[in-house]
């Protein structure tokens, strides 16, 4: 594995040039440019309806229409459909979970297949997550909503998926739980993982990312490194009201 992400290294985990998306007759997404590197943590910002959520469900192909380059490990995926895409080692945990209610915590964890070799094993995923261990039995309804999103995350690191996009995963979340998710991102970020996170949460977002990509109108308006944060927060004050 580790041999397989040093010989890749020069290939952008995801490359999106050019990128319109539509739902219905709604143009959303209006030329999207932006590179991820293996292994990197990459953050779009972005006020509500700038199209972040968006350029998630673009990559994975889960919108109406969508035009212009996203490449994987350097294929191209613009023409392909969703399980293809998934093949290909990607892992999305949307906003909204989609934890199944009437599944154990466990058995939620089972549930997806798996896409590419190298996932973790449940004992990875339980040394991890050690709560997710303690409620293994419990059913989905019964876990608190840290637990959720723990499993909602755990659920795809199963499947094989190295490139990991990550909406909202700390919104509505106790302080307590959002450090340890800060912790999770460190570790996976450790491990080699490649991540593109979607978060309102600027001060949970911004120091666990390489880059920064900011959204406007469907549009990619500035983007960074972490090392220019402070030079650019009056930018980002502006286009975020942080």
């Amino acid at each position: 594995m580790a041999e397989e992400h040093m010989r890749d290294a020069r290939v952008p985990a995801l490359a999106i040039s050019g990128l319109q998306a539509w739902y219905g007759e709604s143009h959303i997404l209006h030329g999207v440019d932006l590179e991820v590197r293996p292994g990197e943590v990459v953050s779009l910002l972005g006020r509500n309806g700038a199209g972040r959520t968006t350029t998630l469900r673009a990559i994975l192909g889960l919108v109406g229409k969508r035009t212009g380059s996203v490449k994987i490990d350097g294929v191209e995926v613009i023409d392909a459909p969703p399980h293809h895409i998934a093949r290909l080692g990607v892992g999305y945990c949307p906003e909204e979970r989609g934890i199944f209610a009437s599944l154990s915590c466990e058995e939620n964890l089972l549930l997806p297949p798996v896409v590419k070799p190298g996932g973790m094993s449940l004992a990875d995923i339980y040394a991890m997550f050690p709560n997710l261990e303690e409620r293994r039995s419990s059913q989905g309804t019964r876990l608190s909503g840290g637990e959720q999103q723990m499993l909602a995350v755990a659920r795809i690191l199963r499947t094989g998926a190295r490139l990991l996009l990550l909406d909202e995963i700390s919104e509505g979340l106790a302080p307590v739980i959002v450090q340890a998710l800060d912790r999770m991102i460190r570790r996976l970020k450790a491990l080699g993982y490649t991540i593109v996170m979607v978060e309102q949460n600027f001060r949970f977002a911004a120091p666990l990312a390489d880059r920064l990509y900011v959204m406007e109108h469907g549009c990619v308006v500035e983007q960074f490194a972490a090392a220019e944060l402070a030079a650019k927060m009056d930018r980002l004050h502006e286009y975020l009201g942080v």
